[in-house]
């Protein structure tokens, strides 16, 4: 895209909503308000052209027929279930749009931000964001209405960690462990800007959005209403 070089990098703080970062999980860590509303509002108005693109935001169907109540454009590969593919074979048959530049960079900066030696508690981890280059993203939208079961992201031939990005409506994140569906898990808060990160010990870890609290989206985040949802990864895929 023209405008990779354009994304405010320099603005990401910590906002004052949490007392964040927070260690959910052994790798997994949830930083409060990183994205500044300036950002918020710049991917915003990404999201508007990437559904606009070649391949528009559908609902993906799961095996059995089932329709996710969340609907998704994606950056890089093309997610169906289950599997990648670099054109869009279940909707238009279309190439995806290009994973950008500048998303990359953010990606380094959030495992940086979320592995900072001090809170990743393992020094191996602290030494992924150098390396860290995702090429896929799923962008989710999320309405009032829509949620997600417990899951893990294992359609990837990588174990390198999954970037989370909220923009909008808040949400409980559902953040379990990688042997079962149910508990023991941690109900997280996701109000827009935060980050998410889960990797190492936690990257297969099932987890799931079993609620979005409509309304709740700040004035100036660019979303009046409903969530966006960024989760980057590195798919291992040539």
């Amino acid at each position: 895209m023209s405008d990779d070089a354009l994304f405010p990098v320099e603005l990401v703080q910590p906002d004052t909503h949490d007392a964040g970062p927070r260690l959910i999980a052994p790798g997994a860590v949830h930083v409060p308000g990183w994205l500044s509303m300036e950002q918020q509002r710049w991917i915003v108005d990404r999201f508007g052209e990437w559904t606009r693109g070649p391949v528009p935001l559908r609902a993906a169907t799961l095996p059995g027929g089932h329709q996710m109540s969340v609907r998704t454009v994606c950056l890089g590969w093309h997610w169906q279930p289950y599997r990648y593919t670099r054109e869009a074979t279940d909707v238009n048959g279309r190439p995806v749009l290009d994973f950008p530049d500048w998303m990359v960079r953010l990606g380094r900066k959030a495992v940086a931000a979320a592995y900072a030696p001090e809170l990743a508690k393992d020094a191996s981890l602290a030494d992924l964001a150098a390396d860290y280059t995702p090429d896929a993203a799923l962008v989710n939208f999320y309405n009032n209405a829509a949620a997600m079961g417990m899951h893990q992201d294992k359609d990837e031939h990588s174990n390198a960690p999954v970037v989370s990005l909220s923009i909008g409506d808040s949400c409980v994140f559902r953040f379990g462990n990688t042997e079962t569906r149910t508990k023991p898990y941690t109900d997280v808060h996701l109000r827009s800007g935060d980050l998410f990160v889960f990797g190492g010990a936690s990257r297969f870890a099932y987890h799931g959005i079993p609620k979005v609290h409509p309304g709740t989206a700040p004035a100036d985040c660019g979303l009046s209403e409903g969530r966006i949802n960024i989760t980057m990864r590195v798919t291992g895929l040539s």
